[in-house]
């Protein structure tokens, strides 16, 4: 194993890779309780939802750690869940099986692009500041939905939405976890959300807004509500061009998000590792290839899109430098399985803060934007500002496709588009134009 893992290679150990792979697990663990409220959302069953999210983060991490050999763990995706949920099932009316089947579809082609090499030519064909844009936006969306969680911002008549009721005992708890969580981030605590959604919940039991759990070690939840059903539900569902193109869409969506959330991760706890070299990352196509394949396991498992996580930068500081920490992280994905009664403490006033403060981190891409060229300004604000207040990510990664190439051509600057820029502002605009009718 030591020798696999190239121990003194990079100078680590067993025990220093063991607590590397404690602490990503702690970093992401409110994965586990935030996954299943979102996409219970989504009508799937919660408890189904818990156990497809720990297998397939424990599959993932597993796959990265063994393949590619690599401190990085993989778990549903936070913003992709939310899309996932909100965008396709709720606002587009698609059924969660067929957007699960979507989930499936968008990581067999990610794997055909690894094994094609042409990864790339893709990344070179979106220009950076839609990828920027299009990160902000998703976190200003995925804190939006924690608000409303949290009872900060509720519906209303005269002006769409406003401030909740403060007074509320829910609210007051949304925000006692708001501050708590970002209290222990300020402080430098590995794992602060996580350690914030336990104190919270602990803070409802002991006021009496969540009830005690009848245990905390139980029987892991059966996956049939959600296994397959990718599969089960296109045999019978009655396809229509607009039920296609809202797949298409969909798809794209899936791809677009995971391939560069996925780029950016990996070369970012690549480079905190110290193993990016000549700006390459060796091993590249294994890393993306794990990530692709634990996308597509998900699916059939029934969660959303699975993808690497920046939290491992956490057990990268904690000296994490093999994929053995990534085995370790895998293993207490397993082991957290048996705490299912746990979701009954973990509401979505609790998880609210973790939203919140996710969104936080996702929209200070905002600095990388080119905010003087009007051209670039324009479209990635309509990109970042469309998703929440049209509740849809694919709403503003359309605005932001079909405004970005018009402004440049217009400014004489087509010559620096991709040709498949032109391609997507067709498919985008037929989707606007489906989603009017």
């Amino acid at each position: 194993m030591k020798q696999y893992f190239q121990f003194r290679e990079h100078e680590t150990s067993t025990k220093q890779e063991f607590m590397a792979g404690l602490t990503t697990f702690l970093s992401m663990a409110y994965i586990l309780f935030v996954n299943p409220t979102i996409l219970a959302d989504a009508g799937m069953d919660e408890g189904a939802v818990f156990t497809a999210t720990a297998l397939a983060a424990a599959l993932g991490t597993l796959i990265m750690g063994v393949l590619a050999r690599y401190p990085i763990a993989l778990a549903p995706g936070m913003g992709l869940n939310a899309f996932f949920t909100y965008t396709v099932v709720i606002n587009m009316g698609v059924p969660w099986e067929i957007a699960l089947f979507g989930v499936f579809l968008s990581g067999i082609i990610f794997i055909v692009i690894t094994l094609l090499k042409i990864r790339e030519l893709i990344i070179n064909a979106i220009p950076a500041e839609l990828k920027y844009a299009a990160a902000a936006g998703i976190g200003l969306f995925i804190a939006f939905i924690g608000l409303q969680d949290a009872g900060l911002v509720v519906p209303y008549e005269s002006t769409a939405v406003t401030l909740g009721e403060m007074t509320n005992p829910t609210t007051l708890l949304a925000v006692f976890g708001l501050l708590v969580t970002a209290i222990l981030i300020v402080r430098g605590y590995q794992g602060g959300i996580f350690y914030g959604i336990l104190l919270t919940s602990i803070a409802g039991i002991i006021v009496g807004l969540i009830d005690m759990p009848d245990q905390v070690v139980g029987a892991v939840p059966s996956l049939a509500p959600t296994f397959g059903a990718a599969f089960t539900e296109v045999a019978s569902v009655e396809w229509s061009t607009a039920l296609i193109l809202q797949l298409l869409v969909v798809v794209l969506t899936f791809l677009f998000v995971d391939f560069f959330d996925t780029a950016g991760t990996l070369y970012a706890v690549a480079n905190q590792a110290g193993f990016v070299k000549d700006n390459k990352l060796p091993r590249a196509g294994r890393a993306l290839m794990a990530d692709s394949t634990a996308s597509s396991l998900g699916a059939v498992l029934g969660t959303s899109t699975t993808t690497a996580y920046v939290e491992s930068t956490a057990g990268v500081a904690a000296g994490g430098r093999t994929g053995f920490t990534s085995v370790v992280t895998a293993g207490f994905f397993l082991l957290a399985l048996f705490f299912s009664p746990l979701l009954t403490v973990v509401t979505a006033e609790v998880t609210a803060a973790a939203l919140i403060i996710v969104g936080v981190f996702m929209a200070s891409s905002l600095r990388f934007i080119d905010w003087k060229s009007f051209e670039v300004a324009l479209p990635c604000f309509l990109t970042v500002v469309a998703m929440p207040l049209t509740f849809s990510i694919a709403n503003g990664i359309a605005l932001g496709f079909i405004f970005y190439p018009i402004l440049m051509v217009l400014k004489g600057r087509g010559r620096e588009l991709h040709p498949i820029m032109y391609v997507l502002v067709i498919i985008f605009a037929a989707y606007l134009g489906f989603l009017s009718e």
